[in-house]
């Protein structure tokens, strides 16, 4: 029983501390302490009994995980515990580069399947092909691995070799490739010229974001003269957020002034304001924002900012409606903590949460015969303990969450370069920055 008492100490000091200081014994504070030291004693009743009588020996490590991510998951969606581990893959993830192959892939017929090999990196040097299926990493079969456990296992220490076993349209016999591990660095921003349109896509907002967006702009202006760039595409669709510092810095890019979103906490007096500085980084040339039923979160704070501020003309369709703050709390070796503590505003004061962003211009983007059926719809609205947004309706957030992977049946984006190249008509177009919607 010595965890069961270390773990009631604990819960004592912490109805102490609670007494201290929110009031005298004998107080409505100090009745909420005991009530709570009651409660967490059931729960150390119930970790011993189920340690000690359950059928078979439970890990305690994953008991007490699982019980604080109960805890946190009956919050909203969003709050959640990372173990050390997991921890460690989020810091990796907002970073922007890893020790790894450099590969896109899916899971497909239970193998991995190559998306595309990211140019210059040890898989493209090492001949990988974009549709090839890798059936064995390290000799051991992909069949029954989740994606993610497969990815992990691909990444690893740079100069580490790992060897790949794919399955090539074509070829006789599977192909064994070793590809040595090296610093693969993700491009948060692809970006190419159609013909007098510059078109930038946003995959996520991670620690170079901005830097990518920053190169994308001077490429596109070296390649296409001023006076004969029609505007810009930022495509924003199936983007799932990410920091919010980068959502910021990417607004700021497009903007000369105004604020760019709000966050706000649980006291009334927690409101912190995020303005835009002074420049406009592509000249004021039109903008066409791209969203869609994947945009959340940060990308959704960029919509909203050029959508309120008359900057940029939305089109697409209804966009996920994340709009909660979750702030990342270090836990040291035992990991973090991602907690939600405040929710974004818009610039007109809108709230993202369970709302989204509703494009200035609807356009809907077909789903081929072969994926309807499936559930391709997303939304915050639709999420299980989801916060409830205080612009949110009965309709909710989110829509299909599809962009075809051949530009040429992308209807949304057609219609972004059409409006950019005066083919398609809005009164609302292009936006007239000097009737910008501003909190006063």
């Amino acid at each position: 029983m010595r965890k069961l008492s270390l773990l009631l100490a604990g819960a004592l000091m912490g109805a102490s501390a609670m007494s201290l200081v929110y009031g005298a014994p004998g107080s409505t504070a100090n009745a909420a302490g005991s009530e709570t030291y009651k409660q967490l004693a059931i729960f150390g009743d119930i970790f011993e009994r189920v340690r000690a009588q359950y059928v078979t020996p439970p890990d305690d490590k994953s008991l007490v995980e699982n019980a604080i991510n109960g805890m946190l998951t009956s919050l909203d969606p969003h709050s959640s515990y990372m173990n050390a581990e997991e921890a460690q893959d989020m810091r990796v993830q907002t970073k922007g580069e890893f020790g790894g192959l450099g590969i896109e892939v899916t899971m497909e017929n239970n193998l991995v399947k190559v998306i595309t090999p990211i140019d210059d990196t040890p898989a493209a040097k090492a001949g990988v092909l974009a549709g090839d299926y890798i059936a064995k990493i390290d000799g051991t079969d992909v069949n029954g691995m989740t994606l993610n456990d497969a990815v992990d296992k691909m990444r690893g220490k740079v100069g580490d070799p790992i060897k790949l076993t794919i399955l090539r349209q074509g070829a006789d016999k599977p192909i064994e490739v070793t590809v040595v591990r090296d610093i693969i660095k993700v491009k948060a921003v692809k970006y190419r010229v159609e013909n007098d349109v510059g078109y930038m896509k946003i995959t996520s907002f991670t620690e170079k974001t901005y830097d990518d967006l920053q190169d994308a702009i001077d490429h596109i202006k070296k390649e296409v003269p001023k006076d004969k760039l029609k505007g810009y595409v930022l495509d924003l669709r199936l983007n799932p957020g990410g920091l919010l510092d980068q959502a910021v810095s990417v607004s700021d890019t497009f903007l000369d002034r105004g604020e760019i979103v709000s966050t706000r906490g649980r006291d009334p007096k927690d409101v912190t304001r995020f303005d835009a500085r002074a420049g406009d980084d592509i000249d004021g040339k039109p903008l066409v924002v791209l969203i869609n039923g994947g945009s959340a979160s940060a990308s959704e704070i960029v919509a909203g900012a050029l959508q309120d501020l008359k900057r940029a003309t939305v089109v697409g369709t209804q966009s996920f409606g994340k709009g909660s703050v979750q702030t990342i709390i270090p836990l040291g070796e035992n990991g973090a903590l991602r907690l939600t503590t405040a929710l974004y505003y818009t610039p007109s004061g809108k709230s993202i949460q369970g709302k989204g962003i509703t494009p200035d211009i609807k356009v809907d983007q077909p789903v081929p015969a072969e994926l309807q059926g499936r559930d391709l719809t997303r939304g915050e609205s639709d999420l299980k303990g989801h916060i409830k947004g205080a612009d949110e309706s009965d309709q909710g957030s989110g829509s299909a969450a599809y962009v075809p992977p051949d530009p040429k049946d992308d209807l949304q984006l057609k219609y972004a370069e059409e409006l950019l190249r005066g083919q398609k008509t809005d009164p609302a177009f292009p936006p007239n920055p000097d009737k910008a919607v501003m909190n006063q």
